[in-house]
């Protein structure tokens, strides 16, 4: 039992799944598309959770999950989502659509993922299953593999129940019905003041958007006096881990969002957000220029202090306020 299902590679795994179900329907979306539409963009710095060894202190998208939900609801798709206690009911529940010839995606931990390049306690990646073959399922991973895969029902089922934070409980997804082609183009315009909004305009939250880089970059400064040496350096190699490696990476999900600019641009027929496109891309490269300085300090490779890497940190905070405002403004003078 296999369904005739096309496996694309992609950058990031959610949008990845995402792009791939939709084009299986017949609808031809971009991830980087999908990302913009379902507004995955954003900063959050939670100071309450613990830094020793957990990169999800800090957040360059939205909650998991929450693209493939808000981009099919604006898209006026109809889809199921479901989580289980009884792990063999969860498995019986996706060998019944699968059976319907229904791809279903799956939310799992990449740490017991048998063919994971990458062995860190995170829950939130996302693979489609398309067939099932004796003991064996086929599944679609647009991250770590250019051609589908073979894993074993034990080795699903593990991954699909996996332990730690943000357990994922057997969570899967799927499209419901061949989607309606809608106009994309219309959606656009307010997914990216959403993103704008969800940036810069929080005012009394001190975590979120720009406000959660600069109260980031405060907590650098006085990391080594208030933790100590070793467990500031631990905080630096997270940091590093997410801006490169979770998901996309912080740096990552940057770069695709400009992408979607560059899409957004010639669907609207607005040159003008090619520019803001290319300062999205730059931006990327800020996040990634900090990352390769925090990986330098944890090496002992580099004479910057900690003030010199928040400094670094504030001025990505100011260059993406500037961005989002600007964004913010030109789309509010095109609709005038």
């Amino acid at each position: 039992m296999t369904i005739n299902f096309e496996h694309r590679v992609a950058a990031h795994c959610e949008t990845g799944v995402t792009s791939n179900m939709m084009n299986f329907y017949g609808y031809q979306l971009s991830e980087a598309m999908i990302f913009g539409i379902g507004e995955g963009l954003i900063f959050i710095y939670l100071p309450f959770i613990p830094f020793k060894g957990n990169s999800l202190k800090f957040s360059f998208r939205s909650f998991p999950g929450s693209i493939f939900a808000r981009a099919l609801k604006k898209l006026n798709v109809k889809i199921g989502m479901k989580r289980f206690v009884n792990k063999e009911e969860a498995m019986k529940e996706m060998d019944k659509l699968l059976a319907l010839g229904i791809p279903v995606g799956n939310v799992v931990g990449l740490f017991h993922l048998p063919y994971s390049p990458v062995r860190v306690h995170f829950n939130a990646h996302n693979l489609c299953v398309v067939g099932k073959e004796g003991d064996e399922y086929i599944i679609s991973d647009p991250c770590w593999h250019s051609t589908l895969l073979n894993i074993s029902y034990n080795d699903l089922l593990r991954v699909r129940f996996s332990q730690g934070a943000f357990k994922p409980r057997g969570k899967m997804y799927w499209i419901k019905e061949k989607p309606v082609i809608v106009n994309v183009s219309c959606l656009i315009e307010k997914s990216i003041k959403n993103t704008c909004k969800r940036m810069i305009g929080a005012p009394f939250v001190s975590f979120y958007g720009v406000r959660g880089i600069v109260t980031m970059s405060k907590q650098i400064r006085k990391l080594e006096a208030k933790y100590g040496k070793k467990d500031a350096l631990q905080f630096l190699a997270s940091l590093t881990q997410a801006i490169e490696e979770i998901g996309t990476g912080g740096a990552g999900y940057r770069y695709m969002y400009g992408l979607f600019l560059y899409e957004a641009a010639e669907l609207l027929n607005e040159p003008k957000l090619i520019k803001y496109s290319l300062e999205m891309n730059c931006i990327g490269d800020l996040w990634r220029e900090l990352a390769l300085e925090c990986g330098r300090k944890f090496k002992n490779r580099t004479n910057a202090s900690y003030n010199d890497l928040a400094d670094k940190v504030l001025e990505i905070a100011e260059t993406e306020k500037k961005f989002f405002v600007a964004l913010k403004k030109e789309k509010l003078n095109n609709n005038n």
